[in-house]
């Protein structure tokens, strides 16, 4: 007989949000509960498909959070699932690590939380001796390797391993338990369940590998859609994965050409057009867009000027389509390069045009950190969690900045 069982990680139950709380309330509850809602539908997947086992390969959590919500749904899953005899396997990641719900949560017989120090479960899932391996995060940091502690495969049995890790690492992700996929397939087992890494990975040869993803987007940043891993195998071993898309929200963003354009109403026009065909073609419940303008175009100017028209507009048609909603416009729009700007205006974009002001420059560090330090601290992710990510961010606003300032120069100047 052939069993299933479906691989996850990366949840991060009620993470915190950052920039959409303040940008729109009902957005921000949406993206809130977004991660519970998808738990539960990995939970209902599950019950249908009558998988063996659900294997949570780390960040269940999303650190020090200390919700008791959050404890009493996570039981009732849990609940659901034990009451259909099917178990849960986890594992502790680096978010996991620094909650207090991990400690303090009690779940019921039927979920395996491995400890700090490898482990393995022996079981029989429709009569196949199965081995689940697995060792959790005890700290938030894992700078070295967890490879070498694990047991080796119990012979006879399908072994299953359990592991949170930046494997040869990922761009954006702190190289937490590093390890090389030359290892992993050196392993002798015959499924690697991996977490940590946020995209959707599936690595050929034996064994199967597979980095599942994040299931449900948190940000523009996760943009795409998010899924969960159906494993079915065969009784002659073969394993065959299913990608199931389980999202609530999706992010997208939508660049939008507008180079072709030099009528205001017609760059609403084609805005709302494209918003329209975004909501077409994504099948999810809910879609989160962030419309990117580009292109060369007499409206470069205006469009920075009224930049708060633009969103008025767009936001009145994700109202009306119900299930669409704007992260925010982005303007990477140019100015037409046979429109020059001339006299004090022209002069001034010029200088901003060739001048050196950029994130790396002090007196912009200065001021960025000086800003960092004034912000309540509920609000500092907004600038980035890294010195990487507070550098784009700052380039982006600059930018944005000189645009709109040379724009309502402009206005004055006509």
């Amino acid at each position: 007989m052939t069993f299933k069982f479906v691989h996850t990680a990366d949840i991060h139950l009620d993470s915190p949000l950052k920039s959409l709380a303040l940008r729109d309330e009902g957005l921000a509850e949406l993206v809130g509960n977004a991660t519970r809602a998808t738990f539960s539908r990995i939970v209902d997947l599950c019950l249908a498909e009558d998988a063996q086992a659900l294997l949570i390969a780390g960040d269940l959590y999303d650190g020090s959070q200390t919700s008791m919500k959050t404890a009493r749904f996570l039981a009732q899953e849990m609940d659901r699932l034990a009451a259909a005899d099917i178990p849960v396997f986890v594992i502790r990641g680096n978010h996991d690590a620094a909650s207090r719900i991990t400690r303090e949560l009690t779940l019921p017989d039927s979920v395996k939380v491995f400890s700090g120090r490898a482990e393995v479960v022996e079981t029989t899932w429709n009569g196949h001796a199965i081995a689940v391996h697995g060792i959790s995060f005890r700290d938030p940091h894992a700078p070295e390797s967890l490879l070498g502690r694990f047991h080796a495969p119990v012979q006879g049995a399908f072994n299953i391993g359990l592991l949170h890790t930046s494997l040869n690492g990922a761009r954006g992700h702190d190289p937490y338990a590093p390890c090389a996929l030359a290892d992993l397939q050196a392993s002798g087992f015959d499924y690697w369940a991996l977490g940590h890494i946020h995209q959707r990975a599936v690595y050929p040869g034996v064994p199967t590998v597979v980095m599942p993803g994040i299931p449900q987007g948190r940000d523009i940043g996760e943009a795409g859609a998010k899924s969960v891993t159906l494993v079915t195998v065969a009784e002659n071993g073969a394993i065959e994965l299913e990608e199931r898309c389980l999202s609530v929200a999706q992010f997208e963003r939508l660049e939008i050409d507008a180079g072709h354009l030099s009528d205001w109403s017609d760059l609403v026009a084609h805005l709302k057009q494209s918003l329209h065909r975004a909501r077409q073609d994504c099948d999810g419940a809910h879609v989160i867009v962030r419309p990117v303008l580009t292109g060369t175009t007499p409206l470069a100017w205006r469009v920075g000027r009224d930049a708060d028209l633009l969103h008025a507009e767009v936001q009145n048609v994700a109202e009306q389509i119900g299930t669409l909603w704007i992260d925010k416009v982005e303007n990477a729009l140019k100015a037409a390069a046979d429109a020059p700007r001339g006299g004090a205006v022209g002069e001034l974009a010029e200088v901003i045009k060739t001048g050196s002001l950029h994130p790396d420059d002090p007196g912009v560090q200065e001021e960025t950190e000086r800003l960092l330090k004034h912000l309540p601290r509920e609000l500092r992710g907004l600038l980035g969690d890294s010195k990487e990510q507070t550098a784009d961010i700052i380039a982006q606003e600059m930018q944005q900045g000189a645009l709109e300032l040379l724009a309502r120069l402009e206005e004055d100047n006509t």
